[in-house]
């Protein structure tokens, strides 16, 4: 790729973040991190609303469709272990229920949020 190019999907995926962190705000969740890195890691969002500890993965692309099919495998297992890292630092919150969740962003379309969009005992 580019660097151009780059810079372009480097772009459009922060604008994604905060059109999805808006989004989360707007469903009364309260935003606790963005970009959140550890050398597990990283974590796009974290938010809670109420007993839910919600780790937001955002997918900006093209379409909604390509969106929902760039979350792998090794990139979840990624996330898991980043949120280990976060809730040692966060002690106060391992309380809460954990979720991992999907917001999918493309061009002219309202974010679309995948509560609950996979598991980690799931995976391998």
């Amino acid at each position: 790729m580019t660097a151009p190019r780059r810079r372009r999907a480097w772009l459009r995926g922060r604008r994604g973040e905060a059109l999805a962190a808006c989004w989360l705000r707007l469903k009364g969740y309260r935003l606790l991190a963005r970009n959140f890195r550890s050398g597990a890691g990283e974590i796009d969002l974290i938010a809670r609303r109420g007993k839910i500890l919600a780790m937001v993965e955002v997918k900006a692309r093209g379409d909604l469709v390509s969106a929902s099919e760039a979350l792998g495998v090794r990139q979840r297992g990624r996330i898991a272990r980043a949120t280990q890292a976060f809730l040692q630092q966060r002690p106060n919150l391992a309380r809460l229920s954990v979720r991992f969740d999907v917001i999918l962003v493309a061009p002219g379309r309202f974010p679309r949020h995948l509560m609950d969009a996979w598991r980690p005992e799931s995976e391998g």
